[in-house]
């Protein structure tokens, strides 16, 4: 059974839940193989080869350290040329976006984005067209790499033999042309990240800039807050919550809107969710069209009530 290789998305050794969905889906393909560049500690390789790796290739980060996303496609370009893989799975971010296409264009392959499902023949679907459209795509062309959006699959355990290769990758100094000078971790809200939290919770023009309601509901359900680009044009709260065309995507298992209309931009960055709720005052709002469940009603009212329901049963 040829392998598939998962590039895994971690922070300083600790593996995030969208690589566990790669390595499930990556069994329907082949036998999944983890890709982790950086130095890797036992309980991170431990916990890849509970989610079904096969082998872990951990490849050192002292050449790609420090550097954008050009080494990463290096290393995954001599990995590609080593194995042969069925394909190879990136999570998709904006990161794992470049680190694909540049991958795609090293090995002449074919590169699907922001699929939501890949099948066992390798047919993956994707929302297009700022959500318009469902279609099907495979790869026809040398490797299928293809990156999927977080929350697209459950991660589902299932010991694999989790072998350790150390791989040692020959980085060029064209890929170490754009070097990072300075970072600093982001401040902690005690929240999810945003693309990958299970529940979003997001406020748009209905809030009138008082995001409250919002947060204290989010913080009942353990969810991420974000907003449309209404509230963020408004200066009420920051681009990084922005969810939309011109935002970011997400795809999680509930979405709750509140005070949003629904124009296309927003819908293009939630509609693949599993299940959306909107709260809004106007009854013929657009969003209404897309949802699971609707409340016609003052969000300021209606959120703090469901977060005083909700505390009370999670007490």
């Amino acid at each position: 059974m040829s392998e598939v290789l998962v590039l895994v998305d971690h922070v300083d050794g600790a593996v995030r839940k969208p690589t566990l969905e790669l390595l499930t889906l990556a069994k329907r393909l082949g036998a999944p193989a983890a890709v982790f560049i950086g130095a890797s500690p036992d309980d991170a390789v431990a916990q890849l080869k509970k989610y079904g790796a096969e082998k872990v290739y951990v490849v050192d980060d002292a050449e790609t350290k420090g550097y954008l996303v050009a080494p990463k496609a290096e290393v995954l370009a001599q990995l590609v040329e080593k194995t042969s893989p069925a394909a190879v799975l990136v999570v998709s971010t904006a990161e794992g976006k470049e680190i694909a296409g540049r991958l795609a264009i090293k090995t002449g392959s074919g590169l699907i984005t922001d699929a939501v499902e890949i099948d066992d023949d390798g047919t993956t679907t994707q929302s297009v067209f700022a959500g318009s459209y469902t279609v099907k795509a495979k790869v026809t062309t040398g490797t299928p790499i293809i990156t999927v959006k977080p929350n697209s699959a459950t991660p589902q355990e299932g010991e694999g033999k989790g072998e350790v290769e150390q791989f040692a990758a020959t980085i060029s100094d064209s890929a170490k042309k754009a070097k990072i000078v300075a970072s600093q971790p982001r401040k902690s809200s005690g929240r999810p990240e945003l693309t990958e939290a299970a529940i979003v919770v997001s406020g748009g023009r209905g809030t009138g800039g008082d995001f409250e309601p919002i947060e204290g509901f989010a913080d009942s359900l353990g969810a991420a807050v974000g907003a449309s680009r209404a509230a963020v044009d408004s200066g009420w709260i920051p681009h990084a919550f922005q969810i939309g065309q011109t935002g970011k995507t997400v795809s999680p298992q509930l979405y709750v809107a509140n005070g949003i209309s629904g124009a296309i931009q927003h819908r293009a960055g939630m509609q693949t969710s599993k299940t959306i709720v909107a709260v809004n005052k106007d009854d013929e709002a657009p969003i209404f069209e897309l949802v699971d469940f609707g409340v016609v009603g003052d969000l300021k009212t209606v959120l703090p009530a469901a977060t005083e329901e909700i505390t009370k049963r999670k007490g």
